[in-house]
């Protein structure tokens, strides 16, 4: 192997050392895997160029041993009659063609496939590729996507459009399938089916297609379009023995079916719901999920005129701060009740790049507590990585954790660790309360410095779509935006919690989104928030 791609070998595996696959869920950590990807194909142009070398110099012999049979074959007797011919043809026979049978036989791949082999176990995995599209139908549900729309990599805000195949939408409606999600299986199937349809080159059969298509359609119920589809499966592949079994089991129950009809017996319906000329989508287990999915696409925003009449703009200087009576920040607000600010210029670009850096090598996948266990677990709900900064890791962690404490008056001592977070390919994290509910008790018993009291939400990068801080429950949507924070209180002054602050990260649409945030706790706090005179001050 050539010293230099050993050298960058060793580079991309220090990269990956540390981590644990699930690379859907940080965008920030697949952007290693396009150097990865690079250095690949560096090498496989490494192995080409050795390929075309043994071949140009067995083209060579080749060509120079033509013109010499032809000669000799045409007088074979007076070619050998010169002694030095008959010399070289022994020693040719001999010699010269076990060197070129060595050099057929030499391996040129041994480099290739050495640095393949290697980076393999880095490679994204099986869980990987079914989570990044799992994301791709989060996102088409979030936002409204028709498969099409994905398909042709028709997306808001995109530098690189690139589209997907029959293959890619096949492999969707498979990982659908898989899992039991007989809508997306319909959906992404159909789209495979029309763009081979339209003659794309593909090495999937529209049997392959067809075969999980009708299928997953008589799971809604749809015996007619069930029966339809097969048939032409059967049209196709006239030996398809499970095609064949359904048509007859399909044919059954629509004999049955009419059979009930003139009898006039009642027959359930075995139409299924159809919207816009797709099935219904099932109802799952988040209540507010049309709510906030409208409020992630920006619909549903309860921002009246009498609303945007009440917030103002300011300079804050932390209650006459002395840090920030010079230099106060920009205050904005963003919403009346709960009172939620946004502060403007509140970490530069070099600080961002710093924390980054910081927290790139230590991403991990988010965790949520088990409400039942208090066993810290991912979910499905979560899809980002994030890592914890201590003070001591850099001055500026310690540097943005006291700029923190000077904007809300709130001491960081018994506040958490700095986390940074980056969000996957439709990255998100679906309603959820910052602080513990009384159902929960025990959540911070460990940290011993009471529940969440207030949250910081620093916004390290610009989204170009989606991405969006939601409110459900009183219809909220802020949009992030680089080097600004966003801040409310999750606990009434009387230490109840607010239920109105239960909050959403939208999926990522387009982009790559990076948070930090501080969680302020209760104890530390007492004189610095005092309690109010009624439970919801």
């Amino acid at each position: 192997m050539k010293p230099w791609l050993q050298l960058v070998l060793l580079t991309c595996i220090c990269l990956f050392w540390q981590t644990e696959a699930e690379f859907f869920t940080s965008i920030g950590q697949m952007t290693d895997l396009i150097y990865a990807e690079k250095d690949l194909v560096q090498s496989l142009k490494e192995y080409i160029r050795a390929e075309e070398s043994k071949l140009s110099q067995i083209k060579s012999w080749a060509e120079k041993m033509d013109v010499l049979t032809s000669k000799s074959a045409s007088d074979p007797e007076g070619y050998l009659a010169h002694p030095v011919n008959a010399y070289k043809l022994v020693k040719r026979l001999n010699t010269d063609w076990l060197e070129l049978e060595n050099l057929v036989l030499q391996d040129t791949t041994n480099g290739f496939i050495a640095n393949l082999t290697i980076q393999r176990q880095f490679f994204p995995t099986e869980e990987d590729e079914t989570g990044a599209a799992k994301a791709l139908m989060r996102l088409q549900d979030t936002y409204k996507l028709d498969p099409e729309t994905l398909s042709r990599g028709n997306l808001p805000g995109t530098k690189y459009r690139s589209s997907l195949t029959v293959g890619d939408c096949f492999g969707m409606g498979k990982t659908a399938y898989n899992d039991g999600d007989y809508y997306h299986t319909v959906l992404w199937m159909e789209q495979a089916l029309k763009q081979h349809d339209e003659g794309e080159d593909t090495t999937v059969s529209k049997v392959e297609i067809l075969d999980y298509l009708s299928y997953a359609v008589f799971q809604f119920g749809d015996l007619h379009r069930a029966t339809e589809l097969t048939r032409r499966l059967i049209s196709l592949d006239s030996t398809h023995e499970r095609a064949g079994s359904n048509l007859r089991y399909f044919e059954k129950l629509l004999e049955k079916e009419r059979e009930d009809k003139s009898l006039n017996k009642t027959v359930a319906p075995t139409e299924p719901v159809v919207q816009g000329g797709a099935y219904e989508r099932p109802l799952d287990y988040l209540p507010e999920r049309d709510i906030y999915e409208a409020l992630c696409r920006g619909e549903g925003v309860k921002m009246t005129p009498r609303r945007q009449k009440r917030l103002f703009c300011r300079y804050h200087d932390g209650n006459r701060n002395p840090h920030l009576l010079i230099a106060p920040f920009k205050e904005e607000d963003e919403w009346d009740s709960p009172h939620i600010v946004r502060y403007y210029d509140v970490m530069s670009d070099e600080e961002i790049e710093k924390i980054k850096q910081l927290a790139k090598p230590r991403l991990a996948r988010a965790t949520v507590r088990d409400p039942k266990t208090g066993v810290l677990t991912v979910a499905s709900y979560r899809v980002s990585k994030s890592s914890w900064l201590e003070e001591d890791d850099d001055p500026v962690v310690a540097k943005v954790n006291r700029r923190m404490q000077q904007i809300t008056g709130l001491t960081v001592k018994t506040a958490e660790l700095l986390q940074v977070a980056n969000y996957g390919m439709g990255g998100q994290y679906e309603p959820h309360f910052d602080f513990s509910r009384k159902d929960e008790p025990d959540a911070f018993k460990r940290l011993g410095t009471g529940n969440r009291v207030a949250t910081f939400l620093n916004y390290m990068s610009d989204v170009e779509a989606g991405g969006a801080t939601v409110f459900p429950d009183f219809g909220a949507a802020i949009w992030p935006k680089k080097g600004t924070a966003v801040f409310w209180y999750n606990l009434f002054r009387s230490g109840e919690g607010d239920y109105r602050t239960r909050h959403a990260a939208c999926p990522v649409l387009v982009g790559c989104k990076w948070v930090s945030n501080k969680w302020f706790h209760e104890r530390g706090n007492e004189f610095l928030r005092p309690c109010g005179r009624t439970e919801v001050d």
